[in-house]
């Protein structure tokens, strides 16, 4: 049974969603600010976090800081409507999604089921990509780049793998968002810009240049074997 740990100060938005995540199944543990949150994940094992970026004292953003330097830790991100900055920052910062408040307590058990879905799921069937010094190896959700192992967030790695495995083909940003996400809705494909740039930070050799994420204009994007 996977653990959620739900971050939020305002005590109702904790009452509904641990509700709602309960009634699906998941543990839940809760925390109104960033130091409480910080110190239940240093005694408990989380399998996922649901992240208020506007809390009190350590703030969601310094949160998410903090969870990555240690852990791949899948997080989800609530922010305000206003808070778009602050939210691609989060992304940036290595959080997996967000929903935006007010949002639905059902959709947000969704995500919350999504990703943990992929990020928990055994592949017994997938296959190892090898790409000349690029190797995926999904039984593990590992990546070396030149032998040399890459830190790669839960989401980042689903979207690589995605792509890598269908070479030369490309996705338009909403069937990503599907495809990886696991969202049919409209929502706000800028999360897959933002993945796909601190992809390119990470295993291209000139960013700025991809040559193996490339961006298809006007369409989308392609893994380049």
């Amino acid at each position: 049974m996977s653990t959620v740990l739900v971050v939020d100060d305002e005590p109702v938005v904790r009452e509904i969603v641990v509700r709602y995540l309960e009634r699906e199944g998941y543990r839940t543990l809760e925390a109104d600010d960033g130091e409480a949150a910080r110190r239940l994940l240093e005694r408990h094992d989380a399998s996922l976090v649901v992240l208020d970026l506007m809390l009190p004292g350590m703030d969601g953003l310094d949160l998410c800081r903090w969870i990555r330097g240690r852990s791949q830790l899948p997080v989800i991100m609530l922010t305000a409507r206003g808070e778009e900055a602050d939210r691609i920052v989060g992304l940036e910062l290595g959080a997996d999604d967000y929903v935006t408040k007010p949002f639905s307590p059902r959709e947000l058990v969704a995500r919350v089921g999504s990703v943990l879905r992929r990020t928990e799921a055994a592949a017994p069937t997938a296959r190892r990509l090898s790409f000349d010094e690029l190797e995926i190896d999904p039984s593990t959700r590992e990546v070396h780049l030149d032998g040399d192992p890459q830190r790669l967030t839960a989401k980042e790695f689903d979207l690589l793998y995605f792509l890598a495995s269908h070479p030369r083909r490309v996705f338009a940003r909403d069937q990503l968002m599907a495809g990886v996400w696991g969202y049919e809705a409209a929502v706000d494909t800028g999360t897959v810009t933002v993945h796909i740039r601190r992809l390119r930070e990470k295993l291209e050799r000139d960013p700025s240049r991809p040559r193996r994420l490339e961006t298809v204009w006007g369409v989308g994007y392609r893994f380049r074997p």
